[in-house]
């Protein structure tokens, strides 16, 4: 057995753990620790969960815990929850045959550690701890594999991604968060059974898919997928990035998929990154390969554009939230807009910096740049000038409306919004300072129209 160091004494939720196991244990039934806060520890990283495994069965687990909620009581597992921390209590099983890619036909309950271990889907997940001597009991050789960063499936891979073929990305997600090397075998399987990522509910691939883009190695992690044909079957567009040429003298980092990958990497200077902003950074040169031209030079005339239709689609097809698709929309559709920051006027600045998540804008921007020519200077440019704003309301109440301009005689439509429009830019650029300027203003704009 090897031992861990202590977690640091005031984690709240490693003690509720260690509480619910010396409960358990109290009661005559074997418990340990188990999973992704083991392997953690191990590493030396603070874990954010603990799960527990346990000889208990359900209903004994209900009757030792006064607050307990069943999640996947079929399964065997259930929610204890002490001073309001939520842990994963769930009996040692043994699954029977898989029948949908997904769920055990039927599971055994067994009193038997090892074979709970051994259903499970990488070494380095194996692992269970008892928290009061801090050994680790590793029927895996999970600790072994974690010290030569290996990523290997507990036992024969094909049957471990065909009991859950979500498995497939899950590996990808834990090399790349763990810098672990994928095992030939394993990598073998994957490749073969790419394809069943389609069996498995868009909503479940989205969440993992999610979870690689924001984390450590992004770039990485898309490029895995798709040299391993996973990635043709969650966003194929990006597939169609590869091989297009850019202008050398702004992206010398290569083609559009090589620069793609980068300006992920160049997000995760704070790990999880934004979910929203990675798929904008993902996405928000989507529209290249369809706006491609060669004349003088390569362009890509409106890609922003096209790509914010594109980006829409595609984050329909994977269930995003629609306050989520708008999101990742805007920061395709705007992200170009930098580039003519300096010639704004400053109603049009205003406008812009006015945007929702306009941070996330700012961070895509930098990411854009850095994966690219590295020229920095538009977004100082932008920092600065809205540091210099900061005395003035950025987007304030219009001083003209809808009832000002009914009451001058006016009707709704085009004309109406133009002139809405017009006196609201004049308002931000601090020519409108009050109503009676306003008006004014409204009645030259009308004789002219």
């Amino acid at each position: 057995m090897k031992l861990i160091d202590k977690p640091t004494e005031d984690n709240s939720k490693f003690k509720g753990a260690k509480f619910v196991v010396n409960e358990l244990e109290s009661n005559g039934h074997a418990a340990f620790i188990v999973g992704g806060a083991v392997r953690d520890l191990y590493m030396g990283i603070e874990p954010s969960e603990f799960d527990i495994s346990t000889s208990a069965t359900p209903k004994e687990i209900e009757n030792i815990f006064k607050k307990t909620k069943p999640v996947g009581q079929s399964f065997g597992v259930i929610l204890v929850i002490i001073d309001n921390l939520f842990f994963e209590v769930a009996t040692f099983r043994e699954d029977m045959n898989y029948i949908d890619g997904r769920h055990p036909e039927d599971v055994k309950y067994t009193k038997d550690p090892e074979i709970d271990i051994k259903r499970r889907d990488f070494t380095v997940n194996g692992l269970m701890l008892n928290p009061n001597t801090f050994e680790i009991v590793d029927f895996c050789r999970g600790c072994e594999d974690i010290d030569s960063k290996i990523l290997r499936t507990i036992g024969n891979p094909a049957e471990r991604f065909s009991e859950d073929h979500l498995r497939i990305l899950r590996a990808i997600r834990f090399s790349n968060k763990y810098d672990l090397k994928i095992d030939k075998e394993t990598e073998k399987q994957i490749i073969k059974m790419s394809e069943k990522i389609l069996n498995v509910s868009i909503e479940r691939v989205r969440e993992e898919f999610v979870k690689i883009i924001t984390n450590k190695n992004p770039g990485r992690g898309i490029k895995i997928l798709s040299d391993y044909g996973i990635l043709k079957y969650i966003i194929p567009e990006i597939e169609e990035l590869k091989g297009v040429d850019q202008p050398v003298e702004f992206h010398p980092e290569g083609d559009v998929f090589v620069h793609t990958c980068l300006v992920l990497d160049k997000l995760t200077d704070d790990v999880p990154v934004d979910p929203t902003l990675a798929l904008g950074a993902l996405l928000h040169d989507i529209g290249k390969p369809k706006t491609y031209t060669k004349t003088d030079r390569v362009r890509f005339n409106r890609h922003e554009y096209v790509g914010a239709a594109m980006s829409e689609r595609i984050c329909k097809n994977l269930k995003f939230s629609n306050k989520q698709i708008s999101d990742i929309k805007s920061l395709v559709s705007e992200h170009m807009k930098f580039g003519n920051i300096k010639n704004m006027k400053k109603s049009t600045f205003k406008r812009f910096i006015s945007i929702d998540n306009f941070d996330l804008h700012l961070k895509l921007h930098k990411a854009d740049c850095l994966a690219s020519h590295g020229d920095l200077s538009l977004l100082q440019f932008t920092m600065e000038k809205i540091e210099e704003l900061k005395s003035e309301p950025i987007k304030p109440s219009p001083i003209i409306n809808g009832d000002d301009l009914i009451s001058l005689g006016l009707k709704p439509g085009p004309k109406f919004k133009k002139i809405l429009s017009e006196a609201f830019d004049e308002q931000l650029e601090g020519n409108i300072l009050n109503w009676e300027e306003g008006i004014s203003f409204v009645k030259k704009l009308i004789k002219k129209l």
